[in-house]
């Protein structure tokens, strides 16, 4: 019987040590949990109803996108900060702008405020290829390390100018600004496909914005979807 229950033991062991491996069995990720929560308390309660933008915020790890100590506040329903005097959006934001830009396979995609990364995980679940700017050198520098780790290796990341785009890129099947400007910038409407569609929020850097959807139809932005939100301003160069 011990000679059984030893037998027993051994194949129980070694039946869970391949579970672990293979990624069967209990989940390991704490934060499966808040995450899955997150999409349904805060995404679905509120309107979001794109099923691949469901899964995809179901799926991107936002507690590794923000300093470790904050880690656990990852899935709550309010930005945090991630140094440089910026933040990440709130999941709902993010879930909404992405919703709204209506991405799909195959398309390319332009985020301008690239900040910790995150949204741009978001993009490249659902997108062949996402390019994500920000003016900040050392945010830029830390989201392509991430997004590295984390094998999202169709984001290209760098620091510039987001008021000039990525014109080396264009055209854009869709634009994704995550900071508050007092217009669109030219060179943002000049790099967006017939067609494509550009998110971003207007208005005065001290205020409530509008975030705002475009349409691209013969060749003019035509909006067609808004929400009063408050973003960090888009930083000029310089300023």
């Amino acid at each position: 019987m011990a000679k059984k229950l030893r037998h027993i033991f051994w194949v129980g062991l070694v039946f869970g040590g391949i579970c672990l491996l293979s990624g069967a069995g209990p989940a390991t990720d704490p934060y499966a949990a808040p995450r899955q929560s997150m999409v349904d308390l805060q995404l679905k309660a509120r309107g979001i109803s794109d099923a691949r933008v469901l899964a995809a915020m179901g799926k991107a790890p936002r507690h590794l996108f923000m300093p470790e100590l904050l880690a656990p506040m990852a899935y709550e329903d309010h930005p945090l900060p991630i140094g440089s005097g910026q933040t990440i959006s709130q999941p709902y934001i993010v879930a909404l702008m992405t919703e709204w830009g209506e991405i799909k396979a195959g398309d390319k995609v332009l985020e301008v405020g690239t900040g910790s990364g995150y949204q741009a995980a978001v993009l490249a679940e659902l997108a062949d290829k996402v390019f994500s700017i920000d003016i900040r050198p050392e945010l830029a520098e830390q989201a392509a390390k991430v997004l590295k780790s984390l094998s999202y290796s169709q984001v290209k990341v760098k620091s510039g100018d987001g008021y000039l785009g990525w014109p080396e890129q264009a055209p854009f099947d869709a634009i994704l600004v995550t900071a508050a400007a007092t217009r669109v910038p030219p060179a943002l409407e000049k790099q967006l496909k017939e067609g494509g569609r550009l998110v971003i929020p207007l208005g005065q850097a001290e205020g409530v914005q509008t975030l705002t959807r475009f349409r691209k139809i013969q060749g003019k932005l035509r909006p067609d979807s808004r929400l009063a939100v408050r973003f960090v301003p888009l930083v000029e160069p310089g300023k």
